[in-house]
């Protein structure tokens, strides 16, 4: 009895470092600022809700933290498709006005390391900007630091929730510098090549719920030769 009693505790003690390990890790660094918050190109910036209450449309499995809306919408169960998320949102620009519609579909990726810091989700986006074009976004974002300081925080709090503010760089690739290729399909974004960046601010976050109060940010840096004929 003693020997299993021991070997019980050690378990325990185990799993406890583990997670501590994991989420206090010392060899995983912050990545700093994104290299498009100091730019001096033009940069186009639009704002979304991350709630998927407060989408046009979102859509998963069925079965994850956030629910589909609205509640008939149907649903990505099929097994290629089970890990991946779809989302149409309406997109504001820096003075809050309506600027656009965003599609947003991501995935969880195989590369996801959390040892390293890293909790990958590759992601695209179709931005049509009424007036001004269309351009696609492909992007590797890393979900790391908001499930250290957020997602983490509210699971271990006794009333699973998390309140606060939280920014950050969702964006790490596939750019070299940690920025995302934009290319431009119609309008007077057609045929340019472009950088993005897209971040995170959370309020509020429920364990049980997911996201309460969040808000995304989309910034898009315009070539030199584009930046006198495109709009903010």
């Amino acid at each position: 009895m003693k020997h299993i009693a021991s070997l019980l505790l050690g378990m325990l003690v185990g799993v406890i470092l583990f997670g501590l390990v994991l989420v206090y890790n010392p060899f995983v660094t912050d990545r700093g600022l994104s290299p498009l918050s100091v730019t001096d190109a033009q940069v186009i910036s639009l704002n979304y809700s991350v709630v998927p209450a407060e989408s046009i449309v979102f859509t998963n499995d069925g079965e994850s933290m956030h629910d589909p809306h609205p509640a008939k919408v149907l649903q990505l169960w099929e097994a290629p498709i089970r890990q991946t998320s779809a989302m149409v949102s309406l997109l504001h620009d820096a003075r809050s006005r309506v600027a656009g519609v965003g599609v947003k579909v991501s995935s969880l990726s195989e590369s996801s390391r959390l040892f390293n810091g890293d909790a990958i989700v590759d992601s695209v986006w179709y931005i049509f900007l009424p007036g001004n074009g269309s351009m696609f976004i492909q992007q590797t974002e890393n979900y790391w630091p908001f499930l250290q300081n957020v997602a983490f925080p509210a699971w271990r709090s006794s009333a699973n929730s998390w309140r606060g503010r939280w920014l950050g760089n969702l964006t790490a690739g596939p750019g070299a510098l940690g920025t995302a290729p934009a290319s431009g399909s119609s309008g007077r974004f057609a045929g340019l090549e472009m950088e993005a960046v897209e971040s995170l601010s959370v309020d509020a976050f429920s364990s049980d719920h997911g996201f309460i109060s969040a808000e995304g940010r989309l910034l898009i840096a315009l070539p030199e030769s584009a930046a006198g004929s495109a709009a903010n």
